[in-house]
């Protein structure tokens, strides 16, 4: 397993540093209890509902024997279970195209923790399971599930109930800008991927941060994110009650003080601007009916 580990994340495209740290702590776990490591990862091989969130404990409890970080310990359960997630995206007749963009999610993780909290590790592994159940997928610049719309929405002939099933947009953290002609084919790539389950009647939902209603006033008319938020008809929205949400714009854990955190975009600076003058931050959520020819 770990020669299979070092040929994925070179495959992958992750930094030597950070190769040779993870397959430095995965020698540690095996040490500490390879027989109940090996045990989690046939679980997964045999089947792709497993026990995630008691996958995820059981390797923290090998992780706190072998000196690795918890963090550290669940990528790399995640890891070691992306060589049987080829197998399952094959089963279920799903190209391999896709099986590579999203497994790519584990390194944009991996990044995020190091920016946030300097660890080489996640500090969302449950939120993998996702993918790893087959359910959420990257098609293109973004990731995609069906989920229940949770609302009542009526407008120009179309109707939809609260369990009716739409598409589910996450934005991972890429790095790279969102780009509305890679934007436009994410969109299109998921319309076609989920249309067996859905026929014609797509409808995108998004529930994020990004579209919090005072990004009308922070962003320009030209902002990527301002296009991206422009597709969306807002449903909800709504205040958060602290600022530990500002780590997904920062890559840093706020610590009180506003001048610590980095003004190198107009958003940042607009959002210190806003912690300043004592407002909250928020989110949003909106939907729309995607029509091919809309866009």
């Amino acid at each position: 397993m770990r020669g299979y580990l070092v040929d994925f994340m070179i495959e992958c495209g992750y930094y030597k540093e950070d190769i040779n740290e993870l397959s430095d702590a995965f020698d540690k776990l095996c040490a500490a209890d390879g027989e109940k490591l090996d045990s989690l990862i046939s679980d997964y091989k045999k089947s792709y509902n497993v026990d995630y969130t008691g996958a995820i404990a059981s390797v923290d409890e090998i992780a706190e024997r072998s000196g690795v970080h918890k963090y550290t310990a669940e990528l790399l359960l995640f890891l070691c279970y992306t060589r049987a997630l080829r197998t399952h995206y094959e089963n279920a007749g799903i190209s391999e195209s896709i099986y590579q963009n999203t497994v790519l999610d584990l390194k944009y993780k991996l990044d995020e923790c190091k920016c946030v909290h300097g660890i080489c590790g996640s500090f969302v592994a449950y939120w993998f399971a996702g993918f790893f159940k087959l359910e959420r997928f990257a098609l293109g610049r973004l990731q995609f599930e069906l989920v229940p719309l949770g609302a009542e929405y009526s407008k120009n002939g179309v109707r939809l109930s609260l369990d009716s099933k739409v598409i589910n947009v996450h934005i991972p953290r890429t790095c790279t800008p969102l780009y509305r002609d890679a934007v436009l084919q994410s969109y299109s790539l998921a319309a076609d991927f989920f249309r067996p389950m859905l026929g014609d009647n797509t409808a995108f939902v998004c529930s994020s941060w990004l579209l919090f209603p005072k990004h009308e006033q922070m962003l320009s008319e030209g902002s990527n994110i301002r296009r991206f938020i422009s597709d969306y008809e807002l449903i909800s929205c709504g205040e958060y009650k602290d600022y530990s949400e500002l780590w997904r714009l920062f890559d840093t854990v706020y610590d009180g003080e506003a001048e610590h955190l980095p003004s190198d975009t107009s958003l940042r600076r607009a959002y210190i601007d806003l912690i300043k003058r004592g407002e909250h931050t928020g989110w949003g959520k909106g939907i729309f009916i995607y029509e091919k020819s809309d866009f």
